[in-house]
């Protein structure tokens, strides 16, 4: 039987030059490693990424507290290992040992079980036939918000290319990404143009005038590869609610006003997913975004649900969002993570497994997104440490064919 025999712990650092944490289990000749990303748009009831005192006491905990918890087990027990974690820390959130650290940990052993099992990860989390179904991305092309200072207001711009290949999925989205470019500068010549902590443009231009922009890139682009290619939006609301208004450059919208504005948005522009229209407390305004665009349009939640099972129980209690956004750091654990896909499927929630801002090169959200039947993976546009994620998801979908 294999056993965990030594338990490590680095820091690393994240696209935005950050610290965070990458750990190694070993047993024998085998050896797994998963790093943990930070986002900067986070919601206030997701797992807090580090202890008060930053990676350095992550760091530290994690070698006098959690890794001799960790030799001598059995990694096939991953409900064992989470349930410790759990226990180990003792808080709600993570506070202790830092959900960073949890995270990276738990998809950790997954990866050295599947060694031992002789699997690819997303083949070894199914649990049975291999899954057929791949996840389409979605990728940031405008951005704005916590992501790109002086950018628009909503957070992302987003294409979603819909074909039957994740390679040809990544090149239209790509495609798009271009010739979004190109017709900013054209449009905006005096404007300078950058990017974003994701990859995506950053101009001084309007909400609605980018979602236009973007919206005739996607016709653009589908109608030369023929599948659908539509853009989607993550307003992430939260972060520009304040005093009971949606606050932008030129006017403060109330709460009734914000979903009026959506609803025309999506609706001019065949918008195929908006995520976190509201704010993360406000349940009656995604559930009147649902009733209202949910048969057309993915209403997808983010800051609201945060991966949490029983945030996700209220919301399909109340009709609020028919999809959520999963995230594995948001909630510490695999485990925990499955728990809430398992919830959404069976209530008839579409799932979206996504990347953060602040980003590593690891890549085992692909794998979760195959094994777990997402609908889609959220991973930036452009970016190494976005096409890591990208770049595994066409290689599985080559092992698939050849199986």
């Amino acid at each position: 039987m294999v056993r965990i025999e030594s338990a490590t712990i680095r820091e690393i650092f994240d696209s935005r030059g950050q610290p965070t944490v990458e750990v190694d289990l070993r047993s024998g000749s085998l050896m797994a490693r998963a790093g943990a990303p930070s986002g900067a748009s986070t919601g206030s009831h997701e797992a807090q990424a580090f202890p008060h005192g930053g990676v350095e006491e992550a760091i530290r905990t994690f070698r006098s507290a959690v890794a001799p918890h960790l030799v001598g087990r059995d990694p096939a027990d991953q409900v064992g290992l989470d349930r410790t974690l759990r226990e180990l820390d003792g808080t709600e959130n993570f506070n202790w040992i830092g959900g960073n650290v949890s995270t990276a940990v738990s998809l950790a052993n997954a990866k050295l079980a599947a060694l031992a099992a002789n699997q690819p990860l997303f083949a070894f989390l199914a649990r049975g036939s291999l899954p057929r179904k791949l996840p389409f991305p979605f990728g940031n092309v405008i951005g704005g918000g916590r992501h790109a200072v002086g950018g628009t207001t909503f957070q992302e711009f987003l294409v979603s290319s819909q074909g039957p290949s994740v390679a040809g999925n990544v090149a239209a989205n790509c495609r798009v990404h271009r010739r979004v470019k190109q017709w900013l500068m054209e449009r905006y010549p005096d404007q300078s143009l950058g990017r974003g902590d994701e990859g995506a443009w950053v101009a001084r231009i309007d909400d609605e005038a980018a979602l236009s922009l973007l919206s005739s890139a996607c016709q653009e682009v589908e109608a030369d590869v023929g599948f659908l290619v539509r853009p989607a939006m993550d307003p992430a609301a939260s972060e520009f609610y304040r005093d009971g208004v949606y606050r932008y450059p030129d006017r403060a919208l109330a709460p009734e006003q914000q979903v009026d504005f959506l609803e025309e948005l999506v609706r001019r522009y065949r918008v195929c997913m908006l995520e976190d229209p509201v704010e993360q407390e406000d349940f009656a305004g995604f559930a009147r975004l649902t009733q209202s665009l949910g048969a057309s349009c993915m209403i997808v939640g983010d800051d609201i649900f945060v991966t949490n099972v029983e945030r996700l129980r209220r919301g399909i209690e109340l009709g609020a969002g028919n999809s959520i956004l999963i995230k594995p750091n948001q909630i510490g654990t695999l485990t925990e993570t499955q728990a809430a896909v398992t919830m959404a499927h069976a209530a008839g929630y579409s799932t979206i497994i996504s990347h953060r801002s602040a980003e590593t090169t690891d890549d085992t959200i692909a794998h979760l997104a195959v094994a777990f039947g997402c609908f889609g993976i959220k991973t930036g546009t452009v970016g190494g440490e976005r096409l890591a994620k990208l770049n595994e998801l066409i290689r599985i979908e080559e092992f698939l064919r050849e199986h």
